[in-house]
């Protein structure tokens, strides 16, 4: 054998008996994901925000005394952190990509446009105008194609948490 010629084998040329070292796998870069959903998202999490505020009032009020219904007050705080809890894991999927995750996100934002236009319609406040059109963008946005076509078309999307991997379809 020539000494220009060395053996090969089916991953390339051997020297000394060895493998040259394969070369690292790069993952995957993730998808973009779209300026609107980033939108969704924050909005998303500002409410939930906003929700655990309300929470730690409502807890300031009852242990200050103000509060005239306890039982009520407590309610409304265990609500509250409820309600931020969903919204947050529920940006969360959004983020991820998930199916599951529009539904909560879209509820929550019905609810908010009926009682933001009740509490216009009493007192017009700024306030109330911005609950408003955070619930419309948030709404509006998880409309749109762009986040839709983020939110669909992955393998397990449709797997809400607790549920097992290829079920959720099956009846």
């Amino acid at each position: 054998m020539s000494p220009s010629r060395r053996p090969t084998t089916p991953s390339g040329p051997r020297e000394g008996g060895r493998r040259p070292p394969a070369p690292a796998r790069q993952p995957d870069p993730a998808p973009a994901r779209p300026p609107l959903l980033a939108v969704v998202c924050l909005l998303t999490l500002l409410e939930a925000a906003a929700a655990v505020g309300l929470a730690v009032a409502w807890v300031v009020d009852l242990v200050s005394g103000v509060s005239v219904r306890p039982a009520a007050t407590v309610f409304l705080v265990v609500f509250g952190l409820a309600v931020a809890l969903v919204l947050a894991a529920s940006a969360r999927g959004l983020w991820r990509g998930r199916r599951w995750a529009r539904s909560p996100v879209m509820t929550w934002q019905i609810m908010l446009v009926v009682l933001s236009l009740g509490w216009v319609g009493a007192d017009p406040a700024p306030w109330a105008w911005a609950v408003l059109a955070v619930a419309l963008v948030v709404g509006v946005g998880l409309l749109l194609p762009p986040v839709v076509a983020a939110t669909t078309g992955r393998a397990g999307d449709d797997d809400a948490p607790g549920t097992t991997r290829g079920t959720a379809g099956r009846r």
